[in-house]
């Protein structure tokens, strides 16, 4: 093992060079950054997709931008499933690893590869042929749904692709392998970048597709990345080679079936929130759908990131769990913690200066403007209890206890916050903004309640099937 006096440089460049590493051993602090500064990057990597579609699709108008809005809305579905299968596979595979069992880590990703195929074909079918039907439930205005059916259709109808690219990720995550999943990222957004405006404008021998091009861009960016993700696996480039992905043994995939349905259950929770929130806005006009999704996609760039972090506790606590140090499992959360909760007070600052320029960059309508700031500045006074929120979160996942998320998900979002929005935006006559503070309002809520429910412990006690290989 390295000796832990290394400089700041040195361990950046380590990280990103994928370096091996024992998490279970060592400066706590160093296997920290070890994790998070590749995961950082690979969590910007992915809120890159939405704000470079946003940024060129802009410039159609706001039908344009509220047909991302509403089809991003609804392919938060999809995300729910590939987050929640990612944290089941990423806690199976951390502990294992943990318990230096590398062949039980690679049975656990072939079980969570199977699952997520079954699932994207099921997904996706539907969404090829009813793309205007699903815009139309979501109360889009006409115009909205016939400029935006080919966007809805390329991206949630290959949602395969997004499942694929979490899992893939989260199985080098769990393994310590963080730099692996930021390399497909990367070559992911490197060619949506180049193919968005190409596209959608018609430059060069490409064909003008519109907003329906930066879905095809997306869907191709993310398919090279997974066609990349599978050719790392296949080589073994790190701890886990995946040569033959056709064999699943039934006792792991009933395992993770059973690890990932609280997983799912809370994404699905907080995801169809979101969908429901949109669902409030959309009444209130394009421009009020169109500045609401500028101001997530913003939001979401810069989340990412500290789910980067959050992530890197997730890891951490898996592995240590499995290697029987719940201390030091429990020193990493706090420690992480605290790193995002100052990254977060940062962003914070910079949103409630500079939200006018951040959203002029998306948007030239004063109307739309205007919402978007408003919506910015309002998430904004929440980010230091989000930022705990979302370690404590994925610290009970990375346990393996997906329980006490979704259970705190279920109350704080569909308990207080649709309620919340509903009232504000329609009883008391706040409108959009309404909704702005009911996420702020439940959000807080939820960190404090994780942080409480942390401090007691019970998550160290959490036993996750043993791993029992096939018969010879």
């Amino acid at each position: 093992m390295q000796p832990d006096n290394r400089s700041w440089w040195q361990i950046v460049v380590a990280a990103l060079r994928g370096e091996a590493h024992d998490y279970t051993q060592g400066s706590l602090p160093r296997a920290i950054w070890l994790l998070a500064i590749p995961m950082v990057l690979e969590m910007a990597m992915e809120s890159t997709f939405a704000i470079v579609d946003v940024f060129f699709v802009s410039r159609l108008g706001d039908e344009a931008v509220a047909a991302v809005g509403v089809t991003e809305s609804m392919l938060t579905i999809v995300y729910a499933f590939g987050i929640g299968l990612a944290m089941a596979t990423t806690a199976l595979v951390a502990r294992r690893i943990g318990e230096k069992n590398v062949e039980g880590a690679v049975r656990a990703a072939r079980a969570a590869l199977a699952l997520g195929i079954g699932i994207g074909v099921a997904l996706g079918l539907p969404c090829l042929f009813f793309a205007e039907e699903l815009l139309g439930l979501m109360k889009a205005d006409p115009a909205v749904i016939e400029g935006g059916a080919g966007y809805t259709r390329a991206v949630l109808g290959g949602n395969l692709v997004v499942l694929l690219l979490y899992l893939n990720n989260a199985i080098f995550r769990g393994a310590g392998d963080p730099a692996l999943a930021l390399r497909a990222l990367v070559l992911a957004n490197g060619l949506n970048c180049v193919l968005d405006p190409c596209l959608i404008f018609g430059l060069g021998p490409f064909p003008e597709l519109g907003v329906t091009g930066a879905g095809v861009a997306t869907l191709i960016g993310r398919s090279a990345g997974v066609a990349y993700q599978f050719s790392m696996l296949r080589r073994g480039v790190g701890r886990i080679a995946l040569r033959d992905v056709r064999t699943v043994e039934w006792p792991v995939l009933r395992e993770l079936v059973r690890v990932s349905l609280g997983g799912v259950a809370q994404l699905l929770i907080a995801t169809a929130s979101w969908v429901v929130l949109m669902r409030l806005v959309t009444p209130f006009g394009k421009e009020a759908a169109a500045g609401y999704t500028i101001a997530i996609r913003i939001v979401i760039f810069a989340l990412m990131p500290a789910w980067g972090l959050a992530n890197s506790a997730a890891t951490l606590v898996g592995q240590n769990l499995g290697a029987k140090r719940p201390e030091r499992a429990e020193r990493a959360v706090w420690l992480t913690g605290l790193y995002n909760m100052v990254f977060m007070l940062v962003v914070t600052a910079l949103f409630l200066a500079l939200a006018p320029t951040l959203v002029a960059i998306f948007t030239t309508n004063p109307a739309t403007h205007d919402v978007g700031v408003r919506a910015l500045r309002t998430l904004a006074y929440g980010y230091v209890f989000y930022a705990w929120g979302m370690v404590l979160a994925q610290a009970f996942n990375g346990a393996g206890d997906t329980r006490t998320p979704t259970l705190l998900n279920l109350v704080c979002f569909w308990g207080l916050q649709i309620p919340l929005a509903w009232f504000l935006a329609g009883r008391a006559g706040l409108g959009p903004d309404g909704v702005f503070w009911a996420v702020c309002a439940s959000e807080s809520v939820l960190a404090v309640a994780a942080f409480l429910l942390f401090r007691r412990g019970r998550w160290k006690l959490v036993q996750l099937a043993p791993d029992v290989a096939p018969p010879a």
